[in-house]
């Protein structure tokens, strides 16, 4: 009997599409850190920068753990640009929170005055001309030249 030393091919299975998705990894090859931060490069100013973590992974930057953005260097002749956010920036202010409830009191309220005209209605002094779905095209009955409905008198 002869065993197969071929390796049988991977199938990804759903689990580990949502964990590969959910949580990012530091770039180094043989680190399984979570990514804390970017790294890209700048060719023309010969400049790495390292910043936070970006939202979407690019093809063209880094994603790199604590301790391997703790320990980057730079080729001779470059410079390394670090870019630490202050965290109280980070956190919701209190502008953050104060826009957020006047959002909310917006959409609470009402549309239409009560005595006001519905929507429905035509103001007075004025026809619909032209509808297109709930679209209307109104004018004003003034606006109307009176030579426009001679023809119909007869």
């Amino acid at each position: 009997m002869r065993l197969s030393t071929a390796r049988r091919p991977y199938v990804a299975r759903p689990s580990d599409y949502r964990a590969s998705v959910s949580r990012r990894r530091c770039s180094k090859p043989s680190c399984n850190g979570a990514a804390v931060s970017t790294l890209t490069y700048v060719y023309a100013d010969s400049t790495a920068v390292l910043g936070p973590l970006a939202t979407y992974a690019e093809p063209h930057c880094y994603d790199l753990c604590h301790m391997h953005s703790e320990r980057l260097t730079a080729p001779r002749g470059w410079e390394i640009v670090r870019i630490t956010p202050d965290p109280d920036a980070l956190r919701p202010s209190s502008d953050d929170l104060e826009a957020l409830a006047n959002a909310v009191r917006e959409a609470a309220r009402p549309r239409y005055e009560p005595g006001a005209p519905l929507p429905t209605e035509v103001p007075s002094g004025s026809i619909e001309v032209a509808r297109k779905g709930h679209l209307r095209m109104l004018t004003s009955v003034d606006e109307i030249a009176p030579d426009l409905f001679s023809g119909f008198d007869e």
